[in-house]
């Protein structure tokens, strides 16, 4: 009588396949975390923060800066202006041409309903190119 070990003829194979179905779930989580995600990122006017690292970008040849002191003097380049006679000198300076990136920089005292109302100013002038300036910092590379 003659007995038989490790016959391959059962049903109790072991199956080689590699199980995908955690892979998925974790990929469709991530897959909706980041759609979820993604519009919060986008930005939709570029501009330069204060005290920022990041690599400085190119300026133009003859930038137009708008600023405001801590009096809250307005000057476009080294001209005071006011909120009603912003959009004469800012035409004047531009050519009109309304896709001019306006470089907007403020003393730190100068509160933000002043802030605003410069900004207004250049809204309704047309200039919606504006670009904030503010003191860049030096990386310690960490």
């Amino acid at each position: 009588m003659a007995m038989r070990l490790g016959d391959d003829s059962g049903d109790d194979n072991e199956l080689h396949d590699i199980n995908v179905t955690p892979f998925i779930d974790v990929m469709l989580v991530l897959l909706i975390i980041f759609m979820v995600a993604a519009p919060l990122a986008t930005v939709d006017i570029k501009v330069n923060l204060p005290a920022s690292s990041a690599k400085p970008q190119p300026r133009p040849e003859k930038p137009v800066y708008l600023t405001i002191k801590s009096d809250k003097q307005i000057f476009i380049g080294e001209e005071m202006v006011t909120h009603e006679t912003i959009a004469n000198v800012l035409d004047t300076m531009t050519q009109a041409n309304k896709e001019t990136t306006i470089f907007f920089q403020a003393d730190k005292k100068v509160d933000y309903e002043t802030l605003m109302a410069a900004m207004d100013s250049l809204r309704k002038a047309g200039y919606l190119k504006v670009g904030l300036v503010g003191m860049e910092t030096v990386s310690t590379g960490g």
